[in-house]
């Protein structure tokens, strides 16, 4: 690259950024103003149920494409509403169906959301978080064990899912890596709340909505993520006491 193109290229860059800045913007703005966070409720969902089926029955393609845009846009822009959307998404739709367009279009917006935030932000999150050497050291294993800790995230609802997102972001973890330990973590969720979806009618509140026992199966899949990290460092251990 010669000096001459340096500053085009800076330039193209910032314009790039603004350009997403603009549209994260516009799409808050957009979500607010035109009343979404009184359209992702429970109760509202619960009301115009019959509408939103008879929809799908009489469009059905067209309703999983609206559906899928809605959901893996508040995933991107980080609105909350993602519980509602999963339940409305099994109610209209069902287990096996509802299931998948959950998968799919939360890995959509989870990889727009990680693509904005490293190309937005990562760089000056980095150089901050490098000269703490814990967080270092941190970032380190991370980037090394990648895909099992990503998986461990998504299995075990420790964090919530914007979080998980964010920080990715804020590593150089492969996108390849981030969006198949996405895809594969959320899928046990998302045939729960799917599938509670069916009972839509009887459900009055989001608190407790996931019962203990689901929660410790999730604790149960995200130890699994971890054992091949356990194991390495077990045999690293023991390699070493032998030296």
């Amino acid at each position: 690259m010669t000096a001459e193109t340096r500053p085009h290229d800076s330039r193209r860059h910032a314009a790039v950024k603004t350009v997403i800045i603009l549209i994260l913007v516009a799409g808050l703005v957009a979500f607010f103003a035109f009343g979404g966070n009184d359209l992702l409720t429970l109760n509202t969902i619960k009301t115009h149920r019959d509408q939103l089926l008879a929809f799908a029955q009489e469009r059905l393609w067209t309703a999983l494409l609206l559906w899928g845009l809605l959901y893996a846009a508040v995933v991107a822009l980080s609105i909350p509403g993602a519980t509602v959307l999963s339940l409305a998404i099994g109610f209209v739709f069902g287990r096996v169906t509802g299931t998948l367009l959950i998968v799919v279009a939360a890995t959509l917006g989870a990889i727009l959301l990680f693509l904005g935030a490293r190309y937005l932000f990562a760089d000056a999150a980095r150089e901050r978080l490098v000269r703490n050497a814990r967080a270092a050291r941190l970032l380190q294993g991370f980037e090394h064990r990648a895909f099992h800790y990503l998986l461990f995230l998504r299995l075990v609802p420790l964090f919530p899912f914007w979080m998980v997102n964010l920080a990715s972001a804020f590593t150089s973890v492969p996108l390849r890596t981030y969006a198949l330990a996405t895809v594969i973590g959320i899928i046990p969720g998302s045939f729960v709340f799917a599938n509670l979806g069916r009972s839509l009618a009887s459900i009055d509140s989001l608190d407790n909505l996931v019962s203990w026992e689901v929660l410790a199966s999730f604790g149960l899949l995200g130890l699994f993520a971890l054992l091949p990290i356990i194991f390495k460092r077990r045999i690293d251990t023991t390699q070493k006491g032998t030296l």
